[in-house]
């Protein structure tokens, strides 16, 4: 049996744990659906802080001015979203503050060329939420880059001089004018919308009623 081929947009922020929960249900999915379809990922642009200055800010008092929620409030998402994320074998360690990705989304349109999108996604991922560094800081994600085979110089001369700066923004204006105001959004084949942390299953069933139509 020949697999179904599938394209798969993934329209997240590293600064948000929800996307890392989303990308391993979906690989987990895919896993289990094995052989029968030939799925192609790619990861766009989509900020949720691009205010946000180079120092960053408390978590919990960013989240409690622009939610509206208490600390006791926050503590109890956080929990729900460690437990979450330990399902899907993603591991949350604690998340202090919040930061800018600009540049993080600039080196991930880089590493599309470098068919490395997704790998440096997931240690975007992890060194922000699970070690608790600073991904608006241009040494860690040379370090992330080198960690998945790409090339640090390289990585670093895209960081300084600017590069693709004008095409993540056209991708972020894009994905908003679709109407895409809340990440993880993922687009199967251009035509079908699955939102949030799903769990596996149901990225599962959502990728075989998929590939079940288009044959």
């Amino acid at each position: 049996m020949t697999a179904q081929s599938l394209e798969i947009d993934f329209v997240s922020d590293v600064a948000c744990p929800w996307c890392a929960i989303g990308l391993s249900s979906l690989q987990q999915a895919l896993a289990h659906i094995g052989r029968d379809v030939d799925a192609r990922i790619a990861m766009h642009p989509f900020e949720l802080n691009p205010d946000m200055g180079p120092e960053g800010e408390n978590v919990v008092e960013y989240l409690g001015k622009k939610y509206g929620r208490t600390p006791e409030q926050i503590a109890e998402t956080q929990a729900t979203i460690r437990e979450r994320g330990a399902e899907v074998g993603f591991r949350f360690g604690e998340r202090k503050r919040v930061y800018n990705t600009f540049d993080a989304h600039r080196l991930l349109y880089w590493a599309k060329h470098e068919d490395k999108q997704v790998t440096l996604k997931l240690a975007l991922l992890k060194a922000y939420h699970t070690d608790g560094k600073d991904p608006s800081d241009r040494n860690v994600l040379i370090e992330a880059a080198g960690s998945v085979g790409l090339d640090a110089e390289a990585a670093r001369e895209v960081l300084e001089s600017g590069q693709f700066a004008d095409e993540v923004r056209a991708e972020e204006q894009e994905y908003q004018a679709m109407g895409i105001h809340s990440v993880p959004a993922i687009i199967f084949n251009r035509r079908y919308l699955v939102s949030g942390g799903q769990p596996a299953e149901v990225f599962e069933q959502a990728i075989r009623q998929i590939i079940s139509e288009a044959q």
